[in-house]
């Protein structure tokens, strides 16, 4: 099994060489690639990492030309992919490389067609939390949020946000936001990524399972960001914009959502949720 590992970047100079570096000691054992898709970066993102490729041969820098956009970027890299598996992950440092290897541990068992980060699963964790002191709960995250670039109103609305998503897409998947990812190219290649920021996941998750895809989940602790802005958004009005967006993906998808014809290739089974195995027993 190898793997395509796409970057989707924008205005992220300081993080993505120190990305690049955790990402090939993370993936030391396995035949990979790295494919960084760069939204014309004016703070020179593009610029730092072909600096960075001209001394890894398994690093590509593409650079797209306006508009931006993360699904759009993303889909560059399924199109530019080379390998039999393809996973995409944040490029700001809060997803960590070292947790691929568990990401495509289902998919080269031949448990899974796509493997989830969760950080609504046992063990996983939203950004600030502590999973060596879980017992501080809200006043704990506000602490450890201090001093970094994300806010304890993002974390709290994107906890609220999958909340909702589960109750109107699925119960089985507990991180529909996640945006941390690896499936097979079959299953990359037979489901378009579309829609805005975020929603693109959702709507490529709840298609993967109405086609019978096996969607499974791992656990994470997603971390906050060190430098840079969040892209997500830098109030509260930005932020509930963006939750009313995802709401109505979900109905939308939801509504439209049709049986795709899986490919051969592909086992397909019902989804049933995560192996215990795989995530840990969800809690009661």
């Amino acid at each position: 099994m190898a793997l395509s590992l796409i970057l989707p970047t924008f205005d992220e100079r300081d993080n993505v060489v120190p990305l690049l570096e955790r990402c090939a000691v993370a993936l030391a054992g396995v035949e990979h690639e790295v494919i960084v898709v760069d939204d014309a970066s004016p703070d020179g993102t593009a610029t730092v990492a072909r600096a960075y490729a001209a001394r890894d041969p398994v690093v590509r820098v593409i650079v797209r030309e306006p508009p931006r956009g993360l699904t759009a970027s993303n889909a560059r890299g399924v199109a530019e992919a080379r390998h039999d598996v393809i996973a995409w992950m944040d490029a700001d440092g809060s997803m960590a490389p070292e947790l691929l290897p568990r990401l495509l541990a289902p998919l080269e068992r031949g448990e899974a067609d796509v493997v989830i980060g969760s950080r609504f699963l046992p063990g996983g964790g939203i950004k600030g939390h502590d999973p060596d002191a879980p017992g501080l709960g809200w006043l704990g995250i506000a602490r450890r949020l201090r001093g970094t670039e994300d806010s304890l109103l993002a974390v709290a609305l994107s906890s609220f946000g999958n909340w909702l998503l589960r109750r109107l897409l699925s119960q089985d998947v507990t991180d529909w936001t996640s945006g941390f990812v690896a499936v097979r190219a079959e299953v990359a290649h037979a489901i378009p990524l579309e829609g805005d920021y975020g929603e693109y996941f959702l709507a490529f998750v709840y298609r993967a399972l109405r086609a019978g895809y096996r969607v499974r989940e791992v656990p994470y602790v997603i971390e906050p960001r060190r430098f840079g802005v969040s892209k997500t958004g830098e109030n509260v009005r930005e932020y509930a914009r963006r939750g009313v967006q995802y709401v109505a993906a979900a109905l939308r998808v939801r509504r439209a959502a049709r049986p795709l014809r899986c490919p051969a290739r592909v086992r397909s089974t019902p989804f049933r949720g995560a192996t215990a195995r795989d995530a840990g027993e969800r809690a009661a």
